[in-house]
């Protein structure tokens, strides 16, 4: 293998520093002991992770994201996963067609989405609810949750699952002992991406949530426009441990390099 030069590695090393620096900062701010935003100069200080607590709106928010998060990514598994194994199986007249609708939410901005959802969901007399910003979440994720899962099911080896059929395994037998364990990492890669995307997103959901249907980051905004203390920091370095964390525990379990190969090998 060529090894990157010296150009090439001080653009990684730059790339990099770009990409996480908003981030450090943010953790950083959290810990400051002061009233105001400012990186904690004079030494470091839970106060504004303790303050959460006497804010149960954010606790309360967290947890309607979370559950919006998990049923909104399952959901757009359930319809991902037989899309994937249809596209990357069969070859039929409009296939390419039904693809690029698959992944038409990933080509509209969410402000228009937003708006869109919201006269919708009012014109039906749905406004308001979360089973309206549960199927406009799913409608938004279900990309991300498909790709994944197509990647994987595209690298897959189909002589397995002839295998089965030949030893008499059924339809669903096939799918539960032999397809699925095959698809798996792609699919929880898909869900965890489909999750983290519901659980971040804030430019379509702030036209659909309600004072009983706030997401985590709704509640932050609502916040910042009325204080400047550093408490949204703390509520979002929190947030960041608590993905990373998850992630971890997804690679170590799952992994992706079994996705990323099966992505490699459509490209073959």
């Amino acid at each position: 293998m060529r090894r990157n030069g010296p150009l090439a590695l001080t653009f990684h090393a730059i790339f990099v520093i770009v990409m996480l620096a908003p981030i450090a900062v943010v953790c950083l701010v959290a810990f400051t002991p002061e009233g105001y935003l400012s990186l904690p100069t004079n030494g470091f200080s839970l106060r504004w992770f303790r303050a959460i607590a006497n804010y149960p709106e954010f606790v309360r928010a967290f947890w309607v994201s979370l559950g919006l998060g998990a049923l909104s990514s399952l959901m757009a598994l359930l319809f991902a996963i037989p899309a994937a194994l249809a596209i990357a199986r069969y070859k039929f007249r409009g296939r390419d067609t039904l693809a690029a609708l698959f992944q038409s939410p990933l080509m509209i901005p969410h402000v228009v989405l937003g708006i869109a959802f919201l006269r919708f969901f009012t014109a039906i007399g749905m406004g308001g609810t979360f089973g309206a910003l549960l199927v406009a979440h799913v409608i938004v994720v279900f990309p991300f949750a498909l790709r994944l899962t197509l990647a994987a099911a595209t690298g897959m080896d189909r002589s397995v699952e002839m295998a089965a059929i030949s030893l008499g395994a059924g339809g669903w037998t096939l799918f539960r002992r032999v397809t699925l364990p095959l698809i798996l990492p792609g699919v929880v890669s898909g869900w965890a991406l489909a999750f983290i995307q519901s659980f971040d997103d804030l430019t379509m959901t702030v036209f659909l949530a309600t004072p009983g249907t706030e997401t985590l980051p709704v509640r932050m905004f609502l916040y910042i426009q009325d204080n400047i203390d550093p408490l949204v920091t703390s509520v979002s370095a929190c947030v960041i441990a608590i993905t990373m964390a998850a992630l971890v525990l997804l690679d170590r379990f799952y992994g992706l390099d079994r996705v990323l190969a099966g992505k490699s090998d459509t490209g073959r």
